[in-house]
């Protein structure tokens, strides 16, 4: 059996957050070892899918990318990060807890982009590369990177990485940023709908309307059992609804390489 279906930026975050959380690696790492959750939207979702609970999804971030152009969530304003151990909550940062993981254990980690070769890009505002420079080995090594197409470049995120950075540009809407390639077991919708339904899925096309990001369309192709139940979870997600900015004031912000620095 065939059929189309069409996610939206939220809703196609919530598909891959569904598939990420029926992971079987994830799934023995929150019962039997640990499992570290990075800032990140996406990772928000999947916060929700393994916690059952729904939380401020616009405040689990650090840095994020809107019509404004790149900027960060006020470290006041951020939700801590998720870090479990055999499904409770311990007070660690991910930064801490990566020199206690080992084989079994998970680390979840988002990303800006992701290249045809399925490299993904981490954008850095900090000097000192932020979180991701800390945990890079343990992404690599025990990485889960949930991340949409909607953010699928056509190039090469090693060449652009060499290229990027905070101090070599000479304009930037909102802050000026580097970019880190990562690697890892990548979900995007593709393998969402592989791990969730057994069923193959294509992209065919996006487009430009509506306000919740660029809907993009799937092919799916497998048995009318499983085909059926994959239209049946689209069609449950239909109208997640997109995520607020969560802008801080430019005159107090801490970003002093950032044009609009001392704004309003």
């Amino acid at each position: 059996m065939k059929a189309q279906v069409v996610l939206t930026t939220p809703e196609a975050k919530r598909l891959v957050a569904k598939a990420v959380a029926r992971h079987r690696g994830v799934r023995t790492a929150l019962e039997d070892g640990i499992l570290a959750i990075a800032l990140g939207t996406t990772n928000a979702y999947v916060a929700e899918e393994l916690l059952g609970r729904e939380m401020e999804k616009e405040r689990y971030a650090a840095g994020f990318l809107d019509e404004l152009g790149a900027c960060v969530v006020p470290e006041k304003d951020r939700l801590g990060e998720i870090v479990l151990e055999k499904g409770e909550p311990v007070q660690e940062t991910t930064a801490e807890v990566v020199k206690r993981m080992g084989p079994g254990d998970v680390f979840i980690k988002g990303a800006n982009a992701i290249d045809m070769d399925g490299v993904c890009g981490v954008m850095l505002a900090s000097e000192t590369g932020g979180t991701v420079a800390k945990v890079l080995g343990v992404i690599k090594a025990r990485g889960v990177i949930p991340v949409t197409l909607d953010k699928l470049v056509p190039g090469s995120i090693s060449d652009i990485s060499c290229r990027a950075g905070i101090y070599r540009m000479g304009h930037s809407t909102g802050i000026p940023v580097g970019v880190m390639p990562v690697t890892g077991e990548v979900i995007t919708e593709v393998e969402a709908f592989d791990i969730l339904f057994g069923v193959d899925a294509e992209p065919m096309g996006s487009g430009d309307y509506g306000s919740a990001g660029n809907p993009r369309m799937f092919l799916l192709e497998g048995t009318a059992e499983d085909v059926g139940e994959a239209v049946k979870l689209v069609e449950g997600i239909k109208g997640e609804p997109p995520l607020p900015s969560m802008r801080g004031p430019c005159r107090s912000c801490g970003y002093t390489h950032c044009p609009n620095h001392g704004g309003n």
